[in-house]
């Protein structure tokens, strides 16, 4: 699609937005968290509450679009804080596959409330109805991007 100079200026100021809401929304995530536990580990959690776990670390680590090594790592700090297992594939004696524990879905949730309460410091009646309104186009926009990477 070509586009003219005021709609690249839009298409890329909306993009913008949302880079920036990502980045104090995770500063925000950050604080809430406890020592050692980054987004980056909340967010291979949350993937695997929304997508089910019993994934390999190379197809997680292609959803996060991060290195295999830097999985790794991640994989490693979770599953010492018994967030996760990681267990043999049945179907391929060389691959792992990565299950979410209890510990792991019950560590996510309370993430989730304590974030939330951050941002409810924040949030007003007013941004949580444009919230409300836009969330669902937001996700189409998402798909659609995943779909197209």
């Amino acid at each position: 699609m070509k586009t003219d100079d005021d709609t690249a200026l839009e298409v890329f100021g909306f993009f913008n937005e949302i880079g920036i809401i990502n980045q104090l929304s995770t500063t925000m995530l950050a604080k809430s968290l406890p020592d050692g536990i980054h987004p980056s580990h909340f967010s291979i959690l949350n993937h695997l509450v929304r997508m089910g776990d019993g994934k390999s670390p190379l197809r997680i680590a292609s959803a996060m679009q991060v290195t295999k090594n830097t999985m790794t790592h991640s994989l490693k700090v979770l599953q010492d804080r018994g967030y996760i297992g990681v267990e043999p594939n049945p179907d391929d004696g060389r691959g792992k596959l990565v299950y979410l524990t209890d510990a792991g879905r019950v560590f996510r949730d309370q993430a989730i409330l304590r974030v939330t309460d951050a941002f409810g410091d924040v949030i007003g009646p007013d941004q949580l109805s444009i919230i409300r309104r836009i969330h669902g186009d937001l996700e189409l926009i998402r798909a659609h991007l995943d779909r197209n990477r």
